[in-house]
C-alpha cells in the first residue's frame, strides 16, 4: 500500500506530493457552515469531500486532526463587512435568541451530515466561543502596523500589506483588480479604501451579539475566526485548509493575509477547494426558485423533485464527479445514480454468494482494478476514476456469479478490500437499511417471506409465488430467481 498522496494546491496551482508538517499526523481545517438556515445541497459537497479525504488519509495510515468550525457570529448579509449579521437577523425575525437560532441549525446540520454518513470532525469550534483569541489576533495585526482603528472598528490595511507582500496570491488577483470589482456600499466611509476588510466591527445599539474590546463593544469580522481557531488547534503551520471554491476570495485570501502578518508566514501548506453545485445548469439560489434543502431531497417534498432521493444516493452522485469539477444536479442524473448505487451495494452482498476456487492465482484484470482504485484516490482524491475501477471489479464479480469466469481465494481478498473496506470505510457508501439494526430485521423478514414463496413454488402454487413477488415489488423490493437461488434487492 503506497503512502504517497498527491494533492492539488490552490496556492501554487500545481499537483504536489503531500507531506505532513508532523510525519504521521495531518492537520486539516475546513470552513464549516454559517448556521442561520436549513442545511442545503451546498453543504453536502464540502461535507462529503473532506470526509472522504480524512477517511482516505487514515486508511493510508495517517493520524488526522480534523477541525471544522461553526460560524455563529460575524457573517454579515451583504459582504464580509457590511449589512446585518445573518444569525441576528434570523433571531429578530423569529423572536428568538441568536444562540437559539445557532443551536437549532447546528443540530439540523449535524443530523443532515449523519444521514450522509459524514463522520464528525475531531474538533468543532464555534466563533462565539473564541472571542478572546480573535481580539488578541486583532491586536497583533495592529501592533505589526497592518491595521487601523476607525470609529471603533478595526480594518486590515490591504494597501500596506500589498506593499510588502502580495494580496491576491491565492485567488490569482491583484489589488487593482480588487479595487475595480469592489462595490461601494453604505458605511464604507469608515475604511481608508473600499477593499480593506473588517477585523473588528463596532456594534450598533440594537445589535444583539456583541462583546467588549479595547476598541469598542462589537464583534469580530468573519475572516478572523478561521485564522484564530486554526492556529489554536493546529498550530502556526498546518497541512491542509479546505473549503468551497466560493471561499477562495475573499475569505481565504483575507485569512492568508492575516496569517502572514500575525505568524510571519502563510500558515497553510496546501489550500484545497471543492467546486460548486448547480441545479439543471443554474446556480442554486432562493431568488432563482431552485433552492432545495437536504431534507427536501430526502423526503421529495420540493416541486423540482420527481421523487425522494436517499442520502446515499446524494453521496454517491457527488462522488461521481471530481471534487474540483462542478456538479449539476437533475432528476435524471439522480435516478441514474440511484440505479448505480443499487448495483454497487448488491455486489457488496454478492461476495458471499460466490464460490471461490482454492487456487492461489490472482485474476490479472481484478488486480489492475485494485491497483487503479488506490492510484486514483492517491491522485488528488479522484473518486470518479476510483469508482470506474470498482465497477470494473463488480463486472468481474458478476461474471463469476454467472459462472462465466472462475475467481480464486486470492481474488476474494481483493474484492473484500475493495467492496467491504474501500466502499464503506473510505467512500462512505453504506446500505442505509443497516441503521438502527433494521438490516437484521428486514433480512429476517425477507428470509421468512422467501421461504414461504419457495414452498409455494415447490407445490406449484404459482399464484401465491407470483403474488409474493409482485407485492414485494410494490413496496420497492425486487426478487430475482437465478439458477443459484433467489436474490432480493431494494
Amino acid at each position: 500500500m503506497t503512502k504517497d498522496y498527491y494533492i492539488y494546491n490552490t496556492l501554487t496551482r500545481n499537483k504536489e506530493l503531500f507531506k505532513s508538517v508532523n510525519p504521521g499526523m495531518v492537520g486539516l481545517y475546513v470552513c464549516g457552515p454559517t448556521v442561520y438556515g436549513e442545511p442545503h445541497l451546498g453543504h453536502a459537497r464540502p461535507g462529503i469531500t473532506y470526509d472522504v479525504l480524512v477517511r482516505w488519509l487514515r486508511y493510508l495510515g495517517y493520524k488526522v486532526r480534523y477541525v471544522r468550525n461553526i460560524t455563529d457570529v460575524g457573517h454579515l448579509e451583504h459582504d464580509a463587512d457590511e449589512g446585518e449579521d445573518k444569525i441576528t437577523k434570523k433571531a429578530r425575525l423569529e423572536s428568538l435568541e441568536p444562540m437559539e437560532v445557532a443551536q437549532t441549525y447546528t443540530l439540523a446540520y449535524h443530523e443532515a451530515m449523519r444521514k450522509l454518513n459524514v463522520a464528525p470532525p475531531s474538533i468543532e469550534p464555534r466563533a462565539s466561543g473564541h472571542i478572546i483569541e480573535q481580539i488578541q489576533l486583532v491586536q497583533t495585526i495592529l501592533d505589526k502596523g497592518f491595521a487601523y482603528i476607525s470609529n471603533g472598528s478595526v480594518y486590515f490595511d490591504t494597501q500596506a500589506y500589498d506593499a510588502k507582500f502580495h494580496y491576491g496570491l491565492l485567488s490569482g488577483r491583484n489589488l487593482d483588480d480588487t479595487r475595480e470589482n469592489t462595490r461601494e456600499l453604505d458605511g464604507q466611509s469608515d475604511k481608508r479604501s473600499p477593499f480593506d476588510f473588517a477585523l473588528w466591527k463596532k456594534a450598533s445599539p440594537e445589535h444583539i451579539m456583541k462583546w467588549p474590546s479595547p476598541w469598542s463593544e462589537g464583534f469580530p469580522g468573519w475572516h478572523l475566526e478561521c485564522s484564530a481557531m486554526s492556529e489554536k488547534y493546529l498550530g502556526e503551520v498546518f497541512d491542509i485548509h479546505g473549503g468551497g471554491m466560493d471561499l477562495c476570495f475573499p475569505h481565504h485570501e483575507c485569512e492568508l493575509a492575516q496569517n502572514t502578518v500575525s505568524r510571519g508566514q502563510g500558515g497553510v501548506r496546501y489550500w484545497m477547494h471543492n467546486n460548486m453545485i448547480t441545479i439543471n445548469g443554474q446556480k442554486m439560489g432562493k431568488s432563482l426558485g431552485n433552492f432545495i434543502t437536504l431534507n427536501e431531497f430526502f423526503t421529495g417534498s420540493n416541486p423540482h423533485l420527481d421523487q425522494a432521493y436517499s442520502p446515499m444516493t446524494i453521496r454517491f452522485f457527488i462522488l461521481q464527479a471530481h471534487y474540483r469539477s462542478t456538479v449539476d444536479f437533475s432528476n435524471d442524473a439522480l435516478k441514474a445514480a440511484e440505479k448505480g448505487l443499487k448495483r454497487l451495494l448488491q455486489a457488496v452482498r454478492d461476495v458471499d454468494a460466490i464460490t471461490f476456487s482454492s487456487g492461489e492465482g490472482v485474476n490479472a484484470e481484478l488486480k489492475k482494478d485494485y491497483d487503479g482504485v488506490f492510484d486514483s484516490l492517491c491522485d488528488d482524491l479522484n473518486t470518479p476514476v476510483a469508482l470506474s475501477f470498482i465497477y470494473d471489479a463488480v463486472r468481474l464479480l458478476n461474471q463469476a456469479k454467472d459462472h462465466q469466469i472462475t475467481l480464486h481465494s486470492a481474488d476474494r481478498i481483493l474484492l473484500d478490500e475493495l467492496l467491504r473496506k474501500i466502499v464503506p470505510d473510505v467512500l462512505g457508501l453504506v446500505d442505509e437499511s443497516t441503521e438502527s439494526g433494521s438490516e437484521s430485521i428486514v433480512g429476517g423478514l425477507m428470509d421468512m417471506i422467501l421461504e414461504i414463496r419457495k414452498e409455494a413454488k415447490a407445490k406449484k402454487d404459482w399464484t401465491t409465488s407470483d403474488l409474493i413477488r409482485d407485492r414485494l415489488k410494490d413496496v420497492g423490493i425486487q426478487v430475482k430467481d437465478t439458477k443459484d437461488g433467489v436474490e432480493w434487492s431494494r
